[in-house]
């Protein structure tokens, strides 16, 4: 076994976490509070090839490994976990189309992607199914040459700044996952209007929008494989995109770690610096593990699916543990600042809030479990 990363990976990593810290953290703070779109953001990442990890060699992407992507996200999480979730979007988006589009397609939706800093929404969730991805009832009815589309996706990502859709919907709803279809979308599409952007507790700068579809005419040569096959699309995608989310909780409680560390070696209590204090450095030990113990499982996620490992039940481990771990390190990080950390003023209490959407989108912390726990009961 060989725990280190490649030469190539930790430039990387060390390139991108001197971003974060010169470009992301001095402005996440006026992002957080405004609630404004990173735009310039994102566009200076893209420059330095942050952005669509997921794209292959072929359309003109970097054809970085699933391990590379997540090297690259633990360390702009460092900087905005709200930052990276707008910038992890488009590889969720454009995920599917690498595993199921053809070769005119790839060619088609994902090249403009590598020729500039365009963004795309990956599109699931419905204000009736979340959890229940199965039960969704966003449908296309064969019109031709075309398909019309209805119904109403809900918490979509960079949908106000989309310009490409992925879609999920279904031929009929009451197939379950064996109707379900995926669908690239034009997001200029007449038909389709955007909701109000969310107000949201944490990762305020990410842009989180309902989107409608009211008889969007799609081009069938926008289907995805053929007519059934999103589930199968879908679940592939989601075992791509789980350590990738999971990273962003790796981002989040490292920086939390050295903030709390620090400030623990900084504020006095009793005479000392309250480091020397055995409560915390318990706390700081126990953040320490969790963190160590999430890198490991999101880290052999990504190793699994680069080697052609089915990698779901690791996917999982990895996501839950991540997210639970990030959401308890910066509960305790605000612990350890005391009254400091419930302030705006320092970094912590942020961290905190966004760290809280991490146990919920992508599939919930309960969901991972009910996943890991079929793959053991089907053994």
């Amino acid at each position: 076994m060989n725990f280190n990363l490649k030469n190539d990976q930790q430039e990387m990593f060390d390139l991108a976490l001197k971003f974060a810290k010169n470009e992301m953290i001095p402005v996440a703070r006026e992002h957080d509070e405004k609630e404004t779109f990173p735009k310039a953001i994102i566009e200076k990442a893209w420059e330095l090839g942050f952005v669509n990890t997921c794209l292959p060699t072929e359309v003109g992407g970097n054809g970085f490994g699933l391990l590379d992507a997540v090297t690259i996200g633990e360390a702009l999480s460092y900087g905005c976990m709200g930052m990276y979730t707008s910038i992890m979007c488009n590889d969720l988006a454009l995920t599917p189309i690498v595993i199921g589009g053809s070769t005119e397609q790839k060619e088609k939706f994902l090249k403009p992607f590598t020729e500039k800093p365009i963004l795309a929404s990956f599109c699931l969730t419905e204000p009736g199914s979340g959890s229940d991805a199965a039960g969704l009832k966003t449908t296309i009815k064969d019109n031709g040459d075309h398909y019309l589309l209805n119904g109403s996706k809900m918490w979509i990502t960079n949908a106000g700044y989309a310009d490409l859709l992925l879609v999920y919907c279904t031929i009929d709803p009451n197939l379950k996952h064996k109707g379900i279809c995926a669908l690239v979308v034009p997001a200029h599409l007449e038909g389709i209007t955007l909701g109000k952007k969310e107000e949201k507790m944490g990762q305020r700068c990410s842009d989180t929008r309902s989107v409608q579809f009211e008889n969007v005419k799609v081009p069938k040569e926008n289907l995805l494989g053929k007519e059934g096959d999103g589930w199968k699309i879908a679940m592939k995608t989601l075992d791509h995109s789980r350590p990738l989310v999971s990273s962003i909780a790796l981002g989040g409680a490292r920086r939390a770690i050295e903030c709390a560390t620090e400030y623990a070696k900084e504020r006095k209590q009793f005479g000392v610096p309250i480091a020397k204090h055995q409560a915390i450095q318990f706390m700081l030990a126990d953040m320490t593990m969790k963190l160590d113990a999430s890198r490991l499982l999101v880290q052999k996620a990504a190793w699994q699916a680069d080697e052609g490992i089915p990698n779901t039940r690791a996917a999982s481990a990895g996501k839950a543990m991540a997210a639970d771990s990030c959401m308890q390190i910066t509960t305790d990080a605000v612990q350890i600042f005391g009254g400091y950390g419930y302030s705006r003023e320092y970094p912590v209490e942020k961290l905190m809030r966004d760290a809280k959407l991490i146990q919920i989108y992508e599939g919930t912390s309960q969901i991972q479990r009910l996943v890991i726990a079929k793959d053991i009961l089907g053994k």
